[in-house]
C-alpha cells in the first residue's frame, strides 16, 4: 500500500490510529488522541495541546499584517501533484517516524532565527537558503542534502528518487513563502511532487492551536 493511500484527511481514520483506552488532559488533540510521543533531538518529547484554557497565541504568531511582498498569503495548492495537509497529518507522519518509518521526513524550512522561536517536534530545520541557488547554495552542498538527508542517490549526474524519503514540510503559515521556496526548488530539481507534503498552516497554526514546540535541531 502506497504512503499516500495510508494517510488521509479523515479524522476518524487517524483516531483509530491513535486510540487511546482513557482520557486524563482536559485539552486533547481529537476526542481519541491525548497526546502523541515524538523523537526529536535523541529524546523523547510528547506532543499535546496546552492545558491552560486561558492560554493565548505566542506573541510572535499574534501579529495579523506583514509586508507583502514578501509575506504574502500563499495559495491552498501550491503545486501539481504536492498534497496540503493539516495537522492531524503532520501529527500521523510524526508517528510514523517514530514507530520505525525511515522514509519520512519532516523538515522546518525557516531561516535559524525564525526556527529559534520553537519548532514542531521531531522536525529538522533545512533552511530554505540551502536549497536555493539564488541564495548562494551550490550544486555540492545541494546534492549532499539530497543524499544524506533526503535519501536520493546521484547516479552520474542524474538523481534517482525511487527511494527517496517523502518530505513534510512547513515555515511559520499561509503568509510564509519559506517552505514554498524549498518546495518550488525541489520541483526544479525533479523531486517527484508525489513524495512531497505541504503544512500550510504551519507554526501560525500550530501556535493557535496550543500544540507543544520544541527546540529545533539541524
Amino acid at each position: 500500500m502506497k504512503l499516500g493511500k495510508i494517510l488521509t484527511a479523515s479524522a476518524i481514520a487517524i483516531g483509530i490510529a491513535f486510540s487511546t483506552p482513557a482520557f486524563s488532559a482536559a485539552v486533547n488533540i481529537t476526542k481519541k488522541i491525548e497526546s502523541v510521543t515524538v523523537q526529536h533531538g535523541g529524546k523523547s518529547v510528547k506532543i499535546m495541546r496546552n492545558q491552560n484554557q486561558k492560554n493565548t497565541v505566542n506573541p510572535a504568531f499574534a501579529k495579523t499584517s506583514r509586508k507583502c511582498p514578501p509575506f504574502c498569503i500563499q495559495p491552498s495548492a501550491l503545486a501539481p501533484g504536492v498534497e496540503t495537509i493539516g495537522e492531524l497529518e503532520v501529527i500521523n507522519y510524526l508517528k510514523m517516524i517514530n514507530d520505525g518509518d525511515e522514509s519520512i521526513l519532516v523538515v522546518d524550512s525557516r531561516t535559524p532565527d525564525w526556527a529559534a522561536k520553537g519548532t514542531i517536534p521531531g522536525a529538522v530545520n533545512l533552511p530554505w537558503t540551502k536549497l536555493n541557488p539564488a541564495k548562494g547554495a551550490d550544486p555540492i552542498s545541494i546534492g549532499e542534502i539530497m543524499e544524506g538527508s533526503f535519501n536520493a542517490m546521484n547516479l552520474e549526474g542524474l538523481w534517482d528518487y525511487s527511494k527517496a524519503k517523502t518530505l513534510v514540510m512547513f515555515c511559520n503559515g499561509m503568509w510564509c513563502g519559506q517552505s514554498p521556496n524549498n518546495i518550488k526548488n525541489l520541483l526544479k530539481f525533479g523531486y517527484p511532487a508525489h513524495k512531497i507534503k505541504w503544512y500550510r498552516g504551519g507554526m501560525q497554526d500550530w501556535e493557535i492551536l496550543g500544540l507543544s514546540t520544541a527546540k529545533a535541531v539541524n
